[in-house]
């Protein structure tokens, strides 16, 4: 029935500044940006390596997010980078800063977590 991931939808409480995290920071391209004046929001399309994979919203008032405690609910992004310390170095370039490196236990793989502008919890998994 399924084939894959579409997309994951992220609102954000300042979408200027989350905007230049997701694009300047994390690299993604922007496929089209759209402003819908009957919602007083943006939508940002967002691809990484030409795959569509985020829409980003911006809404007048979004309640705020609860990220800790961990809630019911999606839980966090996650990306495969190929070296995560390299990763984690040029994310701190840009103030970013990245939770202890820690090891999955059942892959034996490496992996951080960031946060984006909203505190929206961010895996990086070394490939």
């Amino acid at each position: 029935m399924l084939n894959q991931i579409h997309h994951t939808a992220i609102i954000c409480s300042d979408y200027t500044r989350s905007k230049a995290f997701y694009t300047d920071i994390l690299g993604l391209e922007i496929i089209r940006e759209t402003y819908r004046k009957e919602r007083q929001s943006y939508k940002l399309d967002l691809a990484l390596h030409g795959r569509y994979i985020i829409e980003l919203f911006s809404f007048p008032t979004p309640p705020p997010r609860l990220s800790r405690p961990e809630a019911t609910g999606l839980r966090h992004l996650a990306f495969e980078v190929d070296d995560l310390k390299k990763s984690i170095e040029l994310l701190k370039k840009n103030e970013v800063l990245a939770e202890p490196i820690r090891i999955d236990e059942m892959t034996n793989k490496a992996f951080t977590f960031i946060f984006d502008p909203d505190n929206l919890p961010i895996e990086l998994y070394e490939k």
